[in-house]
């Protein structure tokens, strides 16, 4: 049962006899963090006291008794300067957990108002490889959709792939000049992507080579900026505006320095390879030459395209089959390409509506509060990303008929998503909830975005395996009762569930640094531990030769003869909760903390209240059922964030 719902219902309508907004007050009703205070807790009446001029333990005696509680809790109690603690009846709890464990969705009630989600996530450049980069789209994006059409929402998952970008442009020119064919026959999407690197590097090389001169121009004016900074602060040592500027013009020419040093470190890299140097000099312009093939695809010359259908169908081929690794179906992946018949109509209506005026030669709309303006439409005619999404959004809302629209993108895009939801309500798309799930970087343990020893980004793929290896040596090491085969098996669900766990198990805003050894932790708050607390409840009714289905039918009541068995039973009505949280906000790292702390009160369960040996059977048919729905419960929660169990582990 959802007994936090129920109690907030019930504390409203006690609130409404001493406020008008009784909404303000109700979410102060939450979990116990500690249990001697009960099971549940308000803090409402310290915040109220104010209001209504009264001591808060006075508003919190007025309060419980307007509470209707009594089928419910004890009698509520007042503790400290005017704490609410609210204690459920265990008779109560059992009778509820009792239905739970019959339950198909375990307590989890579908929405009562079903809204249409449209999820966009993942969406690579399809002529490059996934990367590490990749990781948390992917994976937050899948578990929101699994989220959402579990609580009963109409849910469409939309990998909005970049197929139509200046990528191709320096694809097609290096399929031009310098393809090897037999590499392209074995596999095109590896040649394809070296092609793209060959073609990036040797453009960026001209471009660095030109503005390494410039740069260093500025450097030498920053360092006369930071010795002059430095005088004034010397002379001004009170002065904290001089301190402050001291500092900033110093971080500057750090920064400038950094730059000018991975600026001379790349092109070096292209100077001391005779290969590259060859090529370097004979495509001087090869930036620029780039960027009209990608102009000519636009434009619909019939080789580019030609050479764009032959090379998209294959890119997507090798995205799938990442996909499916991670157990990731798409309702849909319009691209670029797809919206591109679109554009000259976003455009035309924007300026119909006013809504974009023309500045320096590009058409832009400026929003209120942003200095940076949104531009739709470039000086030499062609459309950005910005037109893309626009067009994007106009069709998720009168085709798609979307309630809500979420993008999970990093925290970067930050900037462009405020400028495209204002741009999007002002065209009249303001019934519509969009909301940019952003999220932090992958780091390495020196605290800067993960990467390889040579510096490349790391390939999601190789992450993977490298994963499974790993995950391979602790089953091995762990359960060798298990056939080859089953160990291969688990190897697979360990190493993805810990990649994907440990991204989700964080504050999807925040950073975090990557650590095969933390990950794979068979201890703490990892996806392992949760896998071998499943598989350890699996192996209890096994070993009692207990059919699960059939102990779910025979009607037992649940016993709460223990505080571990009241804790584990608490917990397990918790479970709505957990999964509703994570829909309120788009936060899966709320599911990856309850089943935690599940398994860990399963197992101060499981040392203090012996299962299969309980006397009498009633006893023992009840932990049997604590057992069963925390498996249940332990299966479910992870499913929902696209990670696998096994019995036996």
């Amino acid at each position: 049962m959802d007994f936090l719902s129920e109690l907030r219902s019930r504390l409203r309508t006690a609130l409404t006899s001493l406020t008008d907004s009784p909404e303000t007050f109700v979410d102060m009703l939450k979990p116990s963090q500690d249990g001697k205070f009960g099971d549940f807790q308000a803090n409402c009446a310290m915040p109220l006291a104010k209001l209504v001029k009264q001591t808060p333990r006075d508003v919190a005696a007025a309060l419980i008794a307007k509470l209707d509680v009594a089928d419910l809790c004890e009698t509520p109690d007042i503790a400290g300067p005017g704490f609410i603690n609210f204690r459920l009846k265990t008779e109560r709890l059992a009778d509820e957990t009792a239905k739970l464990t019959r339950d198909d969705r375990l307590g989890v009630a579908t929405v009562t108002s079903p809204r249409t989600y449209i999820v966009d996530f993942s969406s690579p450049n399809v002529a490059k490889p996934m990367h590490v980069g990749h990781l948390r789209s992917t994976v937050i994006g899948n578990a929101l959709c699994r989220v959402l059409q579990f609580l009963g929402h109409r849910v469409l998952s939309d990998n909005h792939v970049g197929d139509w970008g200046t990528q191709f442009g320096m694809i097609i020119y290096g399929y031009k000049h310098f393809r090897d064919d037999a590499a392209y026959r074995g596999d095109p999407v590896a040649e394809l992507a070296r092609l793209y690197r060959l073609v990036n590097q040797l453009a960026d090389y001209h471009d660095l080579v030109a503005n390494l001169p410039k740069l260093r121009e500025k450097q030498a004016a920053s360092e006369m900026a930071v010795a002059t900074a430095r005088q004034t602060s010397a002379a001004k040592p009170a002065d904290k505006d001089a301190a402050r500027q001291a500092k900033k013009v110093e971080q500057e020419l750090v920064d400038l320095k950094a730059e000018i040093t991975s600026a001379e470190k790349k092109v070096g890299v292209v100077d001391a390879n005779p290969a590259l140097k060859l090529l370097a000099d004979a495509h001087p312009k090869i930036g620029e030459l780039a960027r009209r093939e990608t102009a000519k695809l636009h434009a619909g010359d019939a080789e580019n395209k030609r050479l764009w259908d032959e090379f998209v169908p294959q890119c997507m081929a090798a995205l799938e089959s990442m996909y499916k690794r991670f157990g990731v179906q798409f309702d849909m992946a319009l691209g670029e390409s797809w919206y591109n018949p679109m554009l000259p109509d976003i455009v035309d209506e924007l300026k119909k509506k006013n809504l974009a005026v023309v500045s320096e030669g590009a058409t832009c709309v400026f929003v209120e509060g942003n200095a940076a303006p949104f531009i739709v439409q470039k000086a030499d005619g062609a459309f950005t990303y910005a037109t893309t999404d626009l067009a994007t959004i106009r069709y998720r809302v009168e085709t798609l008929h979307a309630d809500a629209s979420l993008y999970v993108v990093d925290s970067r895009q930050s900037e462009h998503f405020q400028l495209l939801f204002a741009t999007a309500k002002k065209m009249g798309f303001d019934q519509t909830e969009f909301r940019h799930v952003s999220f932090g970087t992958v780091l390495g343990e020196d605290r800067r975005p993960y990467k390889t020893r040579s510096g490349d980004t790391i390939g999601l793929e190789s992450l993977l395996d490298e994963a499974i290896q790993n995950a391979r040596k602790i089953v091995d090491e762990n359960s060798a009762h298990l056939s080859e085969a089953d160990r291969a098996n688990v190897s697979v669900l360990v190493g993805m569930g810990a990649i994907i766990y440990v991204d989700l198990h964080h504050n999807r805003d925040s950073d975090y640094v990557f650590s095969w050894e933390k990950m794979l932790a068979t201890n703490g708050d990892t996806a392992t531990y949760n896998q071998y607390a499943y598989a350890r409840v699996c192996g209890i009714l096994r070993k009692g030769e207990v059919d699960a289905r059939e102990l779910r039918a025979a009607g037992h009541a649940i016993q709460l003869t223990s505080p571990a068995e009241r804790a584990l039973a608490l917990q397990l009505n918790r479970f709505t909760n957990a999964v509703a949280d994570v829909s309120i906000d788009y936060r899966p790292n709320l599911l990856t903390q309850y089943l935690f702390e599940t398994a860990n009160c399963f197992a101060s369960f499981y040392n203090d209240c012996p299962v299969l040996t309980a006397e009498p059977a009633s006893l023992r048919a009840s932990r049997l059922l604590l057992c069963d729905a925390t498996a249940r419960v332990l299966k479910q929660g992870l499913e929902l964030l696209g990670i696998g169990v096994a019995e036996q582990m």
